[in-house]
């Protein structure tokens, strides 16, 4: 692969504009200044150097963005600036998009990806990939809303009640929920429904994955191999 091409492939610009890129001398493979559009480069390992920022090549993005409230997951946010604010804009130029989304007064994980397969699988119903919220309500949480949202709780519009894979009490105000679909406000709906209300809402895990407490808020980070393998870990219960 030419250099000018795998600079285009990440995000940096038009054809042209990555070819005057390399030619300006602003650009180094493993650290090492080239000035040449056309020299062959191993998209393996992979390391770029654009304008002094380090980039490591990566033919699909997987990225892990922790969410903070006030944020829209929208391009065109209507009320609350956009997650999309909170890229480089090499990712917004490489059309990454949201894994789903989170409500602009929801916090934590949050996915985004350019690769189409990949956020099929994780957000189709049918494949019953795990969510895990923590909510924080209004009143305290009692054991009889516990075995409600466990059993099953009837929403509006909905055809039939829909139950949590699981569900406990972490103190007298906040429970863990974790569901494998991620419906219209759901959590706050299933909430709702016992007769509470949902005061602060946070994401903290996706199949085995987990939001990393070294990631700050509005802070985002690649997501390696392994990353991706415990995503799309089924929940025990859908194991066969």
């Amino acid at each position: 692969m030419w250099l000018a091409r795998a600079l285009q492939s990440q995000g940096f610009g038009s054809r042209k504009g990555c070819v005057l890129r390399v030619r300006s001398g602003a650009v180094s493979i493993n650290g090492v200044v080239c000035d040449d559009p056309e020299h062959e480069v191993d998209p393996a390992g992979l390391e770029l150097t654009i304008d002094g920022v380090t980039w490591p090549y990566r033919e699909k993005a997987y990225v892990l963005l922790h969410k903070p409230a006030g944020y829209e997951c929208s391009q065109k946010p209507k009320h609350h600036p956009s997650v999309y604010s909170l890229l480089p804009s090499p990712l917004i130029e490489r059309d990454v998009q949201c894994v789903g989304r989170l409500d602009q007064d929801t916090t934590g994980l949050l996915l985004l990806s350019d690769d189409g397969q990949f956020i099929h699988r994780m957000t189709s119903p049918k494949k019953g990939v795990a969510k895990v919220y923590r909510a924080t309500c209004a009143d305290p949480v009692t054991d009889a809303a516990l075995d409600a949202l466990r059993n099953g709780v009837l929403l509006n519009d909905e055809p039939a009640p829909i139950a949590a894979l699981a569900c406990e009490a972490l103190d007298t105000h906040t429970l863990q929920l974790t569901l494998a679909e991620g419906k219209y406000h759901q959590v706050k709906r299933m909430i709702a429904a016992t007769g509470n209300r949902v005061e602060r809402l946070h994401r903290v895990a996706i199949g085995a994955f987990s939001l990393p407490a070294t990631l700050a808020p509005g802070s985002w980070c690649w997501l390696e191999a392994a990353d991706l393998q415990q995503l799309e870990t089924p929940w025990p219960s859908a194991k066969s």
